[in-house]
């Protein structure tokens, strides 16, 4: 089975960790986005046209027969418009995990981290509206801007990488918020700060393993064994930190730069 899988930068990686240590007989072709990247910062039309040309490059390029979009702001910018243009497809999209925050919680107090286009964006209200109102939890919401940056130029353990996070941590740090949505699939690689600076008993809840899930079962459900060797194929639009890579995929992957994906698509 060939799986596309993309986000504006390395963070999407922290995605295909989890497809790897679960699936078997696919061969995933990775495309990070560096070029427009953050998209989180990006409008919604602009998003939606990088998604329709990925999309569109991994279809014709590479006959994928999934695609795992490993962005919240993308899913919520473009995966309605990707499952109409392509019925046939097997379309997994990101979502900040508002529900195990949710379940998770004993203080009924959960921080959200994400970019300001997630929080701003529908499907994160819609989440909020369906789950919020099965239990009685305080939602401290907070947007990151820059962080991805800094974590796609390898500025994890960087001093102003510490600052950001400390002043929008504070809030919650006074709160005793117990459980932190990770609501980017870049945050996971900074997520041992956040613990130091929040330093209490704190659940951090990310979605690669809920991602790896779901792609498997529909797969399953068409056919898919889950038996054989695995392929990974990476691509970059831009520059790229590798250090990042290897932090990630625990061994140096090497990537291929694409210019442009030359694709012609229909809004």
């Amino acid at each position: 089975m060939k799986v596309g899988v993309f986000d504006s930068g390395l963070g999407g990686l922290t995605v295909v960790r989890s497809i790897l240590d679960l699936l078997k007989g696919v061969e995933i072709f990775y495309i990070a986005d560096t070029k427009h990247a953050p998209y989180g910062e990006k409008s919604k039309d602009e998003i939606l046209s990088y998604s329709l040309d990925i999309t569109d490059y991994f279809i014709r390029v590479h006959h994928i027969d999934a695609l795992v979009i490993a962005c919240n702001t993308a899913t919520s910018a473009a995966i309605e418009t990707i499952r109409k243009q392509y019925p046939n497809l097997i379309v997994v999209g990101t979502e900040p995990g508002i529900k195990p925050a949710i379940e998770k919680t004993r203080s009924g107090k959960v921080g959200v981290l994400a970019t300001p286009a997630t929080l701003s964006g529908e499907k994160y209200q819609q989440l909020v509206d369906k789950h919020a109102k099965e239990k009685s939890v305080m939602l401290y919401e907070q947007a990151c801007p820059g962080l991805v940056s800094q974590i796609e130029q390898g500025k994890v353990e960087h001093p102003t990488t510490e600052k950001m996070l400390e002043t929008w941590l504070h809030p919650m740090r006074q709160a005793q918020v117990d459980t932190i949505v990770l609501g980017c699939t870049h945050y996971p690689l900074v997520s041992h700060v956040i613990e130091k600076i929040m330093s209490c008993d704190l659940s951090l809840i990310h979605t690669g393993d809920a991602i790896a899930k779901r792609l498997l079962l529909l797969a399953e459900q068409r056919g898919h064994q889950n038996s054989g060797e695995l392929g990974l194929a990476l691509y970059t639009t831009g520059q790229i930190d590798e250090r990042i890579v290897e932090t990630i995929l625990g061994e140096p992957v090497p990537f291929t730069h694409i210019n442009s994906f030359s694709a012609v698509h229909k809004h």
